[in-house]
């Protein structure tokens, strides 16, 4: 294994499967492109790992082991939140009676919940003078989502043969509504879809397939998008409205804030602590040792 904490050998698996999610994580965001921060995503996968199995092998080595019906009941609330108890094996791919190391997941999972709790401790609730400065600083977390409005002429993929040939008809489609022909009643004529479908209504950034929202999102009120395809078909859009971002009101996001704060102040705590974990602990890389000359 090519990484070691404190004698304890961690699973390429793990490493893997922790920093596909950090990737997938940043991709949502935007962030990157194909493979140019990898490296930088495995060191923070190989990050968090040390700092599961230090917490992990700590709170073994201080906390007491759970009793069974503490495991057990918190089994049956996991299984309870898949849905059903057939739903939670079949997730985790074992079957019934082959519980032994979800059990000793569990019970590990309490003990580390219980050592947090000690680290952290009772954290103070932030005043309205901390709540305030942190709501103006932060004023860009508390902003309403930027939303438009459109209609659409749909036009199924499906049902022409010739791609060409429909995407030159929605051009003349186009050129007719750049020209001042009302929307509307090319819509009634040239959309597959029912009218009172034409109105796609207000709608944020993630409510709509990706292409769509790429193209509206970019226009202007009253502006008259390219022809452009999607996996059902080619679209004509018109930009009818746009609401711009606002600040949402303090009071609105008070609880949020504060919930925000006790965060970063436990998350605070709890990074301290490991790193001193890491100062004490023997972490071996063979993938980060020099190479021999």
């Amino acid at each position: 294994m090519p990484l070691t904490i404190n004698g304890e050998p961690v699973d390429d698996g793990l490493i893997d499967a922790e920093f596909s999610q950090i990737k997938a994580h940043f991709e949502r965001q935007a962030n990157i492109s194909c493979c140019e921060r990898d490296d930088e995503f495995l060191g923070y996968a190989k990050d968090n790992i040390i700092a599961r199995v230090l917490l992990s092998q700590k709170a073994q080595e201080v906390i007491a082991p759970p009793g069974e019906d503490e495991v057990t009941a918190r089994l049956d609330k996991l299984k309870e939140e898949y849905g059903s108890e057939e739903e939670f094996y079949f997730s985790i791919g074992i079957s019934p009676g082959q519980e032994d190391q979800i059990r000793g997941d569990i019970a590990n999972s309490v003990q580390i919940d219980s050592l947090v709790a000690r680290i952290v401790g009772e954290l103070p609730t932030p005043g309205e003078k901390e709540l305030r400065k942190h709501y103006e600083k932060n004023i860009n977390d508390f902003m309403t989502p930027e939303e438009v409005r459109s209609l659409h002429i749909f036009k199924s993929l499906n049902k022409s043969e010739d791609r060409e040939t429909l995407f030159a008809q929605l051009r003349e489609v186009r050129t007719a509504a750049r020209n001042g022909e009302d929307f509307m009643d090319l819509v009634r004529v040239h959309s597959e879809k029912p009218e009172e479908e034409a109105d796609l209504g207000w709608y944020k950034r993630g409510e709509l397939m990706d292409e769509f929202e790429l193209i509206t999102f970019s226009m202007e009120i009253n502006e008259i998008s390219p022809v452009f395809a999607t996996q059902w078909g080619m679209h004509l859009a018109k930009l009818t409205d746009r609401r711009p971002p606002e600040a949402i009101p303090f009071e609105s996001v008070k609880d949020e804030i504060t919930d925000q704060i006790l965060a970063e102040d436990k998350d605070s705590k709890l990074n301290e602590y490991v790193a001193k974990l890491k100062e004490e602990a023997e972490i071996k890389d063979i993938t980060e040792a020099e190479e021999p000359e």
